[in-house]
C-alpha cells in the first residue's frame, strides 16, 4: 500500500510524547448515539460515565485499540442544530470541525455494507489521487459527517 513520505520525527521536542486518542462528538442523546455505533459500525463502548449534566463515553472500532471517539451526550447541546449535508459540497462552507476518518482495506465493500445497514451515505467513494486515496463520506443519525479512506 502506498501512502505519504513522511517527515522525519522531531524526538527533541517538548511535545513529543503527543499522540493521537480520541476525538470528541457532541450529540443530544447518547444512548441513542452508542446504539448506532455498536449496530451500525459494529464499535464498541470502552468506557462511560457522568460530567456535571452530561453523559459521556468513550467508543473503539472493532478491532482498534488506539484510536476513540467520545460521545458528549446529555446537558443542554443549545439552540443551534447541527447542519445536516445532502452532500459534500454543502459540509465545506463551515467553519469548524468537519469530520474524522477510518482507514478500511475496501472502500467500495465497506460502503455497501454500510448502505445494507440503512446508513446515510453522503459521498460515494471517489479517487483523489493527489493523496493516494479513495475516499466516501457517511453521516451519524446527528448529521457528523465520517470519512472513510482506502489507501491506494
Amino acid at each position: 500500500m502506498a501512502d505519504f513520505n513522511l517527515p522525519d520525527k522531531i524526538t527533541t521536542s517538548p511535545f513529543s510524547d503527543v499522540k493521537g486518542h480520541h476525538v470528541a462528538i457532541r450529540v443530544p442523546d447518547r444512548a441513542i448515539a452508542i446504539a448506532w455505533y455498536q449496530e451500525k459500525l459494529d464499535w464498541r463502548v470502552v468506557h462511560k460515565w457522568p460530567y456535571a449534566d452530561e453523559e459521556l463515553a468513550y467508543l473503539a472500532p472493532p478491532n482498534d485499540d488506539h484510536f476513540m471517539v467520545e460521545l458528549l451526550g446529555g446537558g443542554d447541546p443549545g439552540p443551534k442544530p447541527a447542519p445536516t449535508y445532502t452532500d459534500l459540497g454543502d459540509s465545506l462552507g463551515h467553519a469548524g470541525y468537519h469530520h474524522f476518518c477510518l482507514i478500511v482495506t475496501n472502500i467500495e465493500e465497506t460502503v455497501a455494507e454500510l448502505r445494507r445497514r440503512d446508513v446515510m451515505i453522503i459521498t460515494e467513494p471517489f479517487q483523489l489521487d493527489a493523496i493516494s486515496r479513495k475516499l466516501a463520506f457517511f453521516a451519524d443519525p446527528f448529521g457528523n459527517l465520517i470519512e472513510l479512506a482506502e489507501v491506494i
